[in-house]
């Protein structure tokens, strides 16, 4: 059963040098460099793409765009962060930028199974661009031999501050980006986890990885605002791939079933679009 989609919100309008676009059912995608139709499949939610000169640009666009939703929110105002390079740029502008923080819960989408003080943490990489300069509350993964019991404790954690709607937690917003292989989050193409409807946090062994603690598809999809960041030519053909609309993927599966998801990605990026 579909659910339904809640009009987009309002988002700021494009700055010189950048490229905006919003998608409907065929997830025929205009931009930059060559096009690339999209394969007929399942329909599509609606969506926007914006496309900005460098990745230097979509740090800044993606800082100003999480300040504006978390000023913007009314009564809640929680945010799930990713981790990765890009996000990390985003998140050392988003210290300047003028929010609430002492009403702010930040919480990973998912985390790697090393201690909250290892090189590899998502947390720990948040903490120290962003957590360590506001007065934001970051709700990390406590330590557990256990990966299992480490994402258990953490969902607990969710249940005491994320909004609880007619279906389960709700976030206010996601920030999320794609692997090369279609990934967001810790969700991997063929992993386990993808089919969890009941819980909303879980760890997962993944070949080649190791253990991840990650958001389900099922808590991801509730969530109010997602918003994706993709950056670097190295992300274009995934990208393409993962906007055709016959695609199965993660990222695919969890941008259809968001609620107007916006896409923020730099123009390499964007070239096969």
């Amino acid at each position: 059963t579909q659910r339904p989609v809640d009009p987009s919100p309002t988002r700021a309008a494009p700055k010189g040098g950048e490229q905006e676009t919003t998608a409907s059912g065929d997830r025929g995608v205009s931009g930059t460099g060559n096009r690339r139709p999209a394969t007929s499949g399942v329909p599509s939610l609606p969506m926007t793409i914006r496309i900005l000169p460098d990745a230097a640009a979509l740090a800044d666009a993606a800082a100003e765009e999480i300040a504006r939703q978390l000023s913007a929110a009314s009564g809640r105002r929680d945010v799930g962060l990713a981790g990765g390079s890009t996000p990390t740029a985003a998140y050392r502008r988003l210290v300047a930028q003028p929010v609430p923080w002492n009403e702010v819960h930040a919480w990973m989408t998912d985390e790697r199974h090393v201690p909250i003080d290892h090189l590899d943490s998502n947390a720990g990489m948040a903490r120290r661009t962003l957590i360590d300069h506001v007065p934001a509350t970051l709700h990390m993964a406590p330590w557990r031999d256990s990966a299992a019991d480490a994402a258990a404790a953490f969902e607990r954690q969710l249940g005491s501050f994320l909004q609880h709607g007619p279906e389960g937690l709700e976030p206010s917003l996601v920030v999320l980006g794609i692997g090369d292989d279609g990934h967001t989050a810790s969700l991997f193409p063929g992993s386990p986890a993808l089919g969890e409807t009941e819980r909303d946090f879980v760890a997962v062994d993944v070949p080649g990885h190791g253990w991840r603690l990650t958001a389900t598809l099922a808590l991801l999809a509730r969530a109010h605002s997602t918003v994706f960041l993709v950056s670097g030519s190295g992300k274009a053909e995934i990208l393409a791939v993962v906007l055709a609309n016959s695609c199965d993927l993660p990222a695919a599966r969890l941008a259809r079933a968001a609620r107007n998801p916006l896409w923020l990605v730099d123009k390499e990026a964007a070239r096969l679009l």
